[in-house]
């Protein structure tokens, strides 16, 4: 069967980059869950079809990892030994956590005047900061292979990946 020391993208058969095809990592995913899902081991003996649900988990686990870019990135960092989202790494560069807070008030500010509009414009400039993050993510990742760098990108991603969810909730606010 298969190699439970394997990592996810060695797994799925992928190559280890932050930037991937999602296609094919969906169906590296449903060729693999098709090969190890438990209903195909439904009689088999006890022992088989413990071994297919520990497959399946770990398949879905990496599947899960590999399509989510902030979980992606992370889970590369960590084959590199760097836990970017350690508790006890805040550092954040000034001219970053300035912007934060920019945001920030910006947030509560539409919050109290009830302003869609407002919320509307400060969640297209997070999500143009995402994809500048994803982006920059791929680049120290992939070709610069700069994994300290690519940590503060992460932390950055993170920051702002929660302040957007804060936006999604004052949305849900407004009604």
């Amino acid at each position: 069967m298969l190699d439970f020391s394997r990592n996810h993208f060695e797994l799925l058969g992928l190559p280890v980059s932050y930037a991937l095809d999602s296609a094919r990592l969906d169906q590296a995913y449903r060729d693999l869950q098709a090969e190890v899902h438990p209903d195909k081991f439904a009689h088999a003996f006890d022992a088989e079809q413990r071994l297919s649900m520990q497959w399946a988990t770990r398949v879905n686990e990496a599947y899960q990892t590999l399509r989510h870019p902030f979980d992606r990135a992370n889970y590369l960092l960590q084959l590199q030994g760097i836990h970017a989202m350690d508790a006890n790494n805040t550092s954040m560069p000034m001219d970053f956590l300035v912007r934060q807070m920019a945001w920030r008030e910006q947030l509560e500010a539409a919050k109290a005047a009830q302003d869609a509009a407002a919320l509307d414009r400060l969640e297209k400039t997070l999500n143009t900061e995402v994809r500048e993050f994803q982006a920059l993510l791929a680049e120290e990742i992939d070709q610069q292979r700069n994994y300290p760098l690519a940590a503060d990108t992460l932390r950055k991603l993170r920051f702002t990946d929660k302040l957007l969810a804060d936006v999604g909730a004052a949305y849900e606010e407004l009604g």
